[in-house]
């Protein structure tokens, strides 16, 4: 089979589908998802999304915030652009259904994590990302512009070397489309479009250790990268500190900062405190600091984890805001209202990427990335907590204004051979 659209979108996640539904009013939008639909690291995410919603919070004081976190590594421009556009970024998802927690004022209940001045955490008890995946799938489904195929695997980008030609990092290399895998049949099709969109997510499978699902196995920034893609700083790779210390299990159960952010606080498994030692924010610094604070201390120590205590907090309302915690914890015989949680680093976020502008661009004409497989230059060497569900939400955006401007413009290369793999040669 080969399916012709205005817009290929590869990944489901929520930079996926925000780009979707921005750009299926202007064409026909083909998205493929290895396995299914809600099958993201989107539907997993716990704490929540970050944006300036009330007073004493403003701009400037996120945009310090997530300088201060990315050890000034990152781009300022895009910093300001990303958390200017959070406010009406954050309103379009609640105009589209996603339901985030309030107080009994009206107003949105706010979060505090580790590297944030402020309260600025919107979240759905410990189960945002499920709930805004929750929200833009039901949108997805009902657009008559947009179908998903499901259990499809991208292969490779298809670009002029697939027609036998060479193709440099210094040519103008443009995108076609992608083949991938029907799983069903077994079968690799072509898939012809005027643009194509890598929302694929992160690269957490390519490590022993890691909170993301199975799906996040860094196919995106390989196929762009054998594209001939400008791909940079994937040695930026942040670890989450808390991940729950249960050996055999993969991923590994995230335990959310939003519960340091409550007040749990990081002990050995003596019971003694040690983040003052690396730090005055101490269990509220930046993800690096305290994921590498803990590493120390297993190091000196020679144990295989330390503890998250949260037992001197309200028992009530901790099960309430965090109710897959609680029953995780235990469904393994830890009752975290009595007992404190054994927790490891764990890999957890791709900071770096396949390169892009302000607009969502890469290096090859036609193609666009988005979310974590992209690297706008938001988050330097370490991503601020819940910048992330926020950065797919401003550049998914920023990047369907774009691709619509000339979509009619854009001719289909209708000549491409179907997939040979004997006969395919990457050129060097």
């Amino acid at each position: 089979m080969r399916c012709k659209v205005d817009y290929l979108v590869i990944g489901t996640g929520m930079a996926g589908l925000i780009y979707a539904l921005k750009v299926a009013d202007h064409g026909k939008v083909c998205m493929l998802s290895k396995t299914n639909l809600d099958d993201t690291a989107t539907s997993v995410a716990q704490g929540g999304i970050a944006a300036v919603m009330y007073s004493p919070d403003n701009y400037e004081k996120h945009i310090k915030d997530t300088v201060g976190a990315g050890a000034g590594l990152n781009d300022e421009n895009i910093v300001r652009i990303t958390i200017t556009e959070s406010t009406e970024r954050i309103e379009e998802l609640i105009d589209w259904g996603t339901q985030f927690d309030k107080e009994k004022t009206g107003k949105y209940a706010l979060a505090k994590e580790g590297g944030h001045s402020e309260h600025r955490i919107l979240h759905h008890k410990d189960s945002t990302g499920f709930e805004i995946q929750r929200a833009l799938s039901e949108r997805v489904r009902q657009h008559p512009n947009i179908e998903v195929f499901e259990d499809y695997f991208a292969i490779d980008l298809i670009t002029q070397h697939h027609m036998g030609m060479e193709v440099s990092r210094h040519n103008n290399i443009v995108c076609y489309g992608a083949y991938a895998l029907n799983k069903a049949s077994g079968q690799v099709e072509t898939l012809l479009a005027k643009t194509t969109m890598i929302a694929t997510g992160g690269i957490g499978n390519i490590y022993q250790t890691t909170t993301n699902p199975a799906v996040s196995s860094g196919d995106g920034i390989a196929m762009a990268y054998r594209a001939k893609a400008q791909v940079e700083k994937l040695e930026f790779v942040q670890f989450h500190p808390t991940s729950l210390y249960h050996p055999g299990e993969r991923p590994s159960f995230l335990i959310t900062e939003a519960l340091r952010g409550a007040g749990g606080i990081l002990k050995t498994k003596k019971g003694e405190l040690f983040m003052h030692k690396y730090d005055s924010r101490e269990s509220l610094a930046p993800r690096d600091i305290v994921a590498r604070a803990i590493d120390n201390e297993m190091k000196l120590s020679g144990d295989e984890h330390v503890y998250l205590d949260a037992r001197h907090l309200e028992k009530e309302a901790m099960i309430n805001h965090f109710p897959k915690i609680y029953a995780k914890c235990l469904s393994i015989g830890i009752d975290m209202t009595k007992d404190m949680i054994p927790v490891v680093p764990a890999a957890h976020y791709s900071c770096g990427g396949i390169k892009t502008d302000a607009d969502g661009r890469t290096s090859i004409q036609n193609l666009y990335a988005t979310g974590e497989v992209a690297s706008t230059g938001l988050h330097g060497a370490n991503r601020l907590a819940s910048n992330s569900l926020l950065e797919s939400a401003v550049f998914s955006h920023r990047a369907a204004l774009e691709v619509v401007k000339d979509i009619d413009q854009i001719p289909y290369e209708d000549k491409l051979p179907d997939w040979d793999f004997e006969g395919m040669k990457l050129n060097e």
